[in-house]
């Protein structure tokens, strides 16, 4: 049995979890109050925490900044769902970015800082005809972790990259303020500045799709999240998640 401690602040409910499997899978089978706007689940450990995909997420037991949120946008059409990505990637490369420099997203929603990776969202909706039901974002923050023994090949934590530790809640807080922010903004002012935090904005950079390496600059992300590149023959290739690879050396 889960032990939570719940706390209640404007328009949101707060549930902590010493530890869990992982934070989406419990808003999987949360059963919210009526009134409540967002629903957030912290945990101080997870068991399978996960990535995209089959891929793990390594997090050092009570070190880092594990939640997902819980939210009900249902005025938002399916087909722009990625404006959620977009929004919550800003929300915390925008935190972050006042605490050190060179933060970025990288396509469509790894947390990067220069070419090493410091959190990771993966986001879950359930759809209701052309509509969104509702939505979990579970996102993770490598915060005070000074170690990673994972074959993951590029990690670093806020700890490494400014020499002191961070407090967590405090973290989050700002990260949920952010998104109060966000959320007002118009959907083409997230679009635009999204594009302006992307990591490797400018210039020429190393790709890996079905066919093989090749070098290529971002032209843009299109509104439904398909990356669109353009290789060194000017001609333009567009992605979906998974189909392309951003080379990195480790």
């Amino acid at each position: 049995m889960q032990l939570a401690k719940v706390s209640c602040m404007q328009h949101i409910r707060l549930i902590h979890l010493e530890e869990t499997s992982s934070t989406n899978d419990y808003l999987c089978h949360y059963k919210g109050e009526e009134g409540t706007l967002l629903t957030v689940v912290t945990t101080d450990y997870q068991s399978s925490g996960r990535g995209q995909g089959s891929n793990s997420w390594e997090s050092e037991r009570g070190a880092n900044l594990l939640f997902s949120m819980l939210i009900h946008p249902t005025t938002l059409p399916a087909a722009q769902q990625f404006q959620l990505s977009m929004a919550i990637s800003l929300s915390i490369v925008r935190v972050l970015q006042h605490l050190s420099p060179h933060f970025s997203i990288k396509w469509p929603n790894d947390i990067y800082w220069n070419d090493r990776k410091i959190g990771g969202i993966l986001i879950e909706h359930q759809l209701s005809g052309t509509t969104i039901r509702q939505s979990i974002l579970g996102i993770g923050i490598n915060v005070n972790q000074s170690l990673f023994v994972s074959d993951a090949p590029n990690p670093v934590s806020l700890l490494q990259i400014l020499g002191q530790p961070v407090d967590r809640d405090a973290l989050l807080q700002a990260i949920l303020r952010q998104w109060e922010e966000v959320g007002n903004w118009s959907a083409q002012e997230i679009h635009d500045t999204y594009l302006k935090h992307l990591y490797r904005k400018s210039g020429y950079h190393p790709y890996q799709d079905h066919q093989g390496p090749f070098m290529a600059r971002i032209d843009t992300v299109e509104k439904d999240g398909h990356l669109v590149l353009c290789d060194e023959e000017g001609q333009l290739r567009r992605y979906a998640f998974k189909e392309v690879k951003t080379v990195i050396s480790s």
